[in-house]
């Protein structure tokens, strides 16, 4: 089973981060170890953080990351169209804009990894309450995913087109946050899960779409992989939204 890890890499140019198991297994085990046990620890007989100034800045700062990947990505897609959006595969590594491509999904790989962040935190304002089982289960299975990814399949094709919903998403979410720490009154919170919920039926739909085209020679293995992740992470998010928005009102009633 585990010669699989001696074959070569999908991707000849190994970047950062990228560039064997090592680097994220180490993240997501001090992630772990963090949220778990040493941050708590550390936390124990000090006040909570006020953060407000740097969870500004970091929401602004994430913002704007995801608008400088969605911006490009979609002029790649739809203007430059190298893909034909039927049968969207990775370009070959001779192609001349394989660096184009490239250098997007690494930076949504990456921006997984900073993602990470928000549970830390969560930690230092002592707000356990919302490390819940799906937070941190989402946030290890991005860049978890994203570098097997990487490794076995390489940079873009289908999954550049799905990510570009995430994308989407993020700027809502990290909008509505930097609203919410500026005192204004939001209102659609809940929006936000249904369109995370969205996000999955739109990425589970496109996966059904190009595995029934005969001729495509997507990574049906790959197809598989994103279909069951987006349906666990549905359901997932719409329990999430049952217990927060729905249920309550049934209680109340």
């Amino acid at each position: 089973m585990f010669d699989i890890f001696k074959k070569p890499y999908a991707d000849s140019k190994q970047l950062p981060l990228a560039s064997g198991p090592g680097p994220i297994l180490i993240i997501i085990f001090g992630y772990l170890l963090v949220v778990f046990k040493a941050g708590r620890k550390f936390m124990e007989h000090r006040e909570p953080y006020n953060l407000r100034g740097v969870l500004k800045c970091y929401n602004m700062f994430q913002i704007f990351y995801n608008v400088m990947m969605l911006l490009p990505g979609y002029y790649f897609m739809f203007v430059v169209r190298p893909y034909n959006l039927r049968c969207m595969t990775i370009l070959p590594q001779d192609h001349p804009l394989k660096n184009w491509e490239r250098t997007i999904s690494y930076a949504y790989y990456i921006n997984k990894i900073v993602d990470l962040l928000d549970t830390f935190f969560c930690v230092l304002r002592k707000k356990y309450s919302q490390i819940t089982f799906l937070h941190v289960f989402h946030h290890v299975l991005m860049p978890s995913v994203g570098y097997l990814i990487i490794r076995f399949q390489g940079y873009g094709g289908h999954l550049f087109f799905l990510c570009s919903f995430n994308v989407i998403v993020h700027i809502f979410m990290y909008g509505y946050y930097y609203s919410a720490m500026e005192g204004k009154t939001v209102s659609w919170k809940r929006y936000l899960t249904l369109m995370q919920m969205m996000q999955f039926v739109l990425m589970f739909g496109h996966c059904a779409f190009t595995a029934m085209q005969r001729e495509c020679d997507a990574s049906q293995g790959l197809l598989f992989l994103v279909s069951c992740s987006a349906a666990v992470m549905f359901i997932m998010f719409a329990n999430f939204y049952f217990q927060c928005y729905v249920q309550p009102k049934v209680k109340e009633n």
